[in-house]
């Protein structure tokens, strides 16, 4: 019964937060869809801690590491004790405090019940479907990536390759996960490269659409070689914040990364292919309703602080229905 609920609590966050994905998984038949669900609900209930506003300098990592630790703890049927930076994470499914110690004295974080259930459907999924704490363990890499008390953290990257050092936890893996979801074969090495290769695509395309959120956050996810290759610095991207304006430079850059964007969905697409007839439409059109974004952005001029870059609901239904048919 929790279980059910928390897939139920993890749908509303799609539908709420994931459009495209929620539009897209209407298309699986229900266990998949369920799954699909619950990964993208765990994956967002990471994503909202780390973006959660800072009340103490551990508290955002005190309760990402609980979320993680919680779902360990439902994985394996009973409470675990985790040593990380100083101290034991004792975890209390049954709702109760989360006694986090480290080096400064305890944090008290309580998992809400909604996420409780959440955690029950994740683990639930990663049972029915093959799903490994390994890959479970790279996205928890990824998020630490972005909270400054974090040892990993990280908010500039030099180049493309620095990049997918995230990437590789916050996408990558994902795609890898949705491969048994979606009845693929999880053992072929091409196959799970295509997905992780489209998770790391659909990343890419949040950091062009989100530069100038990322910049208020301070976080910057273009790699600097890249901008720097068009005369672009840190400096020039903030005054075209502040002016809710892109200037030559940065359009210019926007444009080639924009390409660059488009050659990683060309380069997954085959991966589609090797998806069965049931769930392929499913993939291709979020596959295509995502990569329409970037066609948004060049009708703008490319000027991605101009405000944040929507494929109108319309276009993704007919996306849908053409990847159906």
């Amino acid at each position: 019964m929790t279980a059910d609920r928390g897939y139920r609590v993890a749908e509303s966050l799609s539908a709420i937060h994931g459009r495209t994905y929620h539009l897209a998984s209407r298309l699986l038949p229900a266990p998949q869809r369920r799954a699909v669900h619950a990964l993208y609900g765990f994956a967002r209930t990471a994503d909202d801690i780390v973006d959660l506003p800072v009340v103490g300098p551990d508290d955002r990592l005190a309760r990402l590491d609980a979320l993680f630790a919680g779902l360990d703890a439902t994985r394996s049927g009973g409470p675990i004790e985790i040593d990380r930076s100083g101290g034991p994470i004792e975890i209390d499914r049954s709702g109760g405090p989360i006694e986090i110690d480290r080096s400064g004295g305890p944090i008290d974080v309580r998992l809400p019940p909604d996420t409780i259930a959440l955690l029950a459907a994740v683990a639930d999924a990663s049972q029915r479907f093959g799903l490994t704490p390994g890959q479970f363990a790279a996205f928890h890499h990824s998020m630490r990536m972005d909270l400054p008390a974090a040892p990993e953290f990280t908010d500039r990257y030099r180049d493309m390759a620095h990049l997918r050092e995230y990437t590789r936890g916050s996408a990558a893996v994902i795609g890898e996960m949705l491969v048994p979801l979606l009845g693929a074969d999880a053992t072929r090495p091409d196959t799970l490269a295509h997905a992780g290769a489209l998770g790391e695509a659909f990343q890419l395309t949040n950091f062009l659409r989100d530069v100038g959120e990322d910049l208020d956050r301070n976080r910057i996810y273009l790699p600097a070689d890249e901008l720097a290759a068009f005369g672009v610095d840190e400096a020039g991207l903030r005054a075209c914040r502040e002016r809710a304006r892109v200037s030559r430079p940065v359009r210019r850059a926007i444009a080639h990364l924009v390409a660059v964007n488009r050659d990683w969905y060309r380069r997954a697409d085959a991966g589609i292919e090797d998806l069965p007839r049931r769930t392929r439409p499913a993939i291709r059109a979020a596959a295509r309703s995502y990569a329409d974004i970037l066609r948004v952005i060049e009708e703008r001029g490319y000027d991605v602080f101009a405000g944040r870059a929507v494929v109108p609901a319309r276009t993704r239904v007919r996306h849908a229905v053409a990847a159906l048919f």
